[in-house]
């Protein structure tokens, strides 16, 4: 039995890394500046509340840890200093205060936004980092700290997941699970024939599992993680339209208008949507997962369609808890803005 600290264990991927860890029988704490809300698995996991940018809370929360999981960011809508201060500062205090304590792991969450909008496919652990925004900015950041610390004699390895859904999950996917529950189609930025690698949440738990426990020196590297399987963008849209049983479907529009247009709406702030997303949304979008598999043994077990009707049914069964409400963290349902009336011509 190991003592896992989950930074940023409030939130979407913290909670489902809790509930994985807690099932092989180890000891779980949470460090979130959110309150631990779920009644499932309260009583069992450590909470310390607070902010990662506070090196006394940081530190409250690293003293006994074997392993820290840092999964702990600001997101793209947060506001830049916001961004800069959680995601660059904030993991400077984690890995500084996990050295102190001695913990034999640092695992670092960190994303393929690293590489910006991609020129190429598939992405590859060794390719150009070109963060896009100041969140890749900072995530890239965030990887040059890790790298410091390595070089200081820690463990810290760096996994860069696809964006990642499941129970919890809801963020931007509320746009098309709202939509498809409602009984209506879904735009697509561009023909929907561009190849967009997802990833389940419980493949991603298993990646973060096998950095945890496998021999140091093989782990302690930078390694993708992904779906191994997925078709296009539309098809694995198509999927969740088909599943809400109302015959609707994807429909493509020209790329280049589209995205002039959410460049407006979100200067004005009229759309939850973010560079990075609509900029890649009509383009292939795919990391090669190969390390991973040869090195760490990674083997997903859901495909793209698998994770989002994962998902969607784990929203359809909860949406009574969070329907009315809203936030700018992956668990909570984003503002649609002006979407909303979008939505009303599908």
């Amino acid at each position: 039995m190991r003592k896992y600290l989950i930074t940023g264990g409030a939130g979407f991927l913290g909670i489902n890394l809790a509930r994985y860890l807690l099932e092989r029988g180890h000891e779980v704490s949470s460090l979130d500046i959110a309150d631990f809300a779920y009644p499932d698995c309260r009583d069992r996991v450590k909470v310390f509340r607070g902010d990662i940018r506070d090196p006394g809370t940081v530190d409250r929360a690293t003293k006994g840890a074997d392993i820290v999981v840092h999964c702990a960011a600001a997101l793209p809508l947060y506001r830049k200093k916001d961004i800069f201060s959680t995601d660059i500062a904030g993991t400077r205090n984690v890995l500084e205060s996990a050295r102190r304590h001695g913990v034999e792991r640092v695992i670092h969450v960190s994303s393929t936004a690293v590489y910006g909008i991609p020129d190429h496919h598939p992405l590859r652990e060794d390719d150009r980092l070109d963060g896009v925004g100041p969140y890749g900015e900072a995530k890239i950041a965030a990887e040059e700290l890790c790298l410091e610390y390595r070089r200081k004699g820690m463990c810290v390895p760096i996994l860069r997941p696809k964006s990642f859904v499941g129970p919890e999950r809801l963020g931007v996917f509320v746009l098309l699970y709202d939509w498809a529950r409602s009984g209506r189609g879904f735009p697509m930025i561009g023909n929907g024939r561009n190849r967009y690698q997802l990833l389940d949440v419980e493949d991603l738990c298993e990646a973060i599992y096998l950095a945890a426990t496998l021999d140091r020196d093989r782990v302690n590297d930078t390694f993708n993680i992904g779906a191994r399987e997925f078709t296009t963008m539309g098809e694995d849209y198509q999927a969740v339209l088909d599943y809400a049983g109302f015959g609707k479907k994807v429909r493509a529009f020209p790329a280049a208008p589209v995205i002039t247009a959410l460049r407006i709406l979100e200067a004005l702030k009229l759309s939850p949507l973010y560079r990075w997303v609509y900029e890649t949304a009509a383009t292939d979008s795919f990391v090669s997962i190969d390390k991973a598999e040869k090195i760490l043994g990674f083997k997903p077990k859901y495909s793209n369609q698998d994770a989002l009707l994962r998902n969607y049914r784990w929203y359809l069964d909860n949406l009574a808890c969070f329907e009315g409400s809203s936030g700018i963290s992956h668990n909570a349902p984003w503002k649609q803005g002006i979407l909303k009336i979008a939505k009303l011509f599908f």
